[in-house]
């Protein structure tokens, strides 16, 4: 076991970040002694920025995204294509795909996948919001952007089969070769999905 080589608060500091995604008990500390050393530059704007955050971030009440207002700004702009909605587990794809300047459409976040290990069932995600957003008649195509993982693939058929009484196209992302991918070094899974859903040339 190692022993603490600051005070209580400091390690307390090097505890919170070791929780955050990416980072590991020696990369939080490098963290925190970075965040140490500028503390007038970065610990105090970082505080304040996490106390705003605390004191005014929200769920959006009509897609799930977590902004400062609600709804969202996503859900507030006027250029954005009423009849395409783009379904995904979580915030963190809904940003992801934001920042590829791809999606022109409305979002949806489920707030998870079906894990029958996890023990993630339907009412645990937002189906019946999607079920009711998807029966607008403005909404022509509701895109699947979720994980091509078995859980994720789960709970693609499962909304497939959930819109199919309504006159809505439901399509989901392509799976096969990325661009710049050789084909030496891709797993036999997405060799299969690229011929599997090949197109024309």
């Amino acid at each position: 076991m190692s022993r603490a080589v600051s005070g209580p608060e400091i390690e307390r500091l090097i505890q919170l970040l070791a929780k955050l995604p990416g980072l590991g008990p020696r990369s939080a500390r490098r963290a925190a002694l970075h965040l140490v050393k500028k503390r007038e530059q970065l610990l105090g704007p970082l505080a304040d920025a996490m106390t705003t955050a605390r004191e005014r971030i929200v769920t959006c009440s009509t897609c799930g995204n977590i902004d400062t207002s609600d709804p969202c700004a996503i859900c507030r702009d006027a250029r954005r294509d009423d009849a395409l909605i783009v379904v995904v587990a979580d915030v963190s794809d809904l940003w992801a795909l934001e920042r590829s300047g791809a999606v022109s459409g409305r979002y949806h976040v489920l707030g998870g996948i079906l894990s029958a290990l996890d023990g993630i069932r339907p009412e645990h995600l937002t189906l019946d919001a999607l079920v009711g957003r998807a029966s607008d008649p403005a909404v022509k195509e509701v895109i699947l952007a979720l994980n091509a993982t078995v859980d994720g693939q789960t709970t693609a058929h499962f909304i497939t089969d959930l819109l199919a009484h309504l006159p809505v196209k439901v399509t989901r992302l392509a799976h096969g070769v990325p661009v710049g991918g050789e084909l030496d070094y891709l797993d036999d899974g997405t060799l299969a999905a690229a011929i599997r859903q090949r197109t024309g040339f």
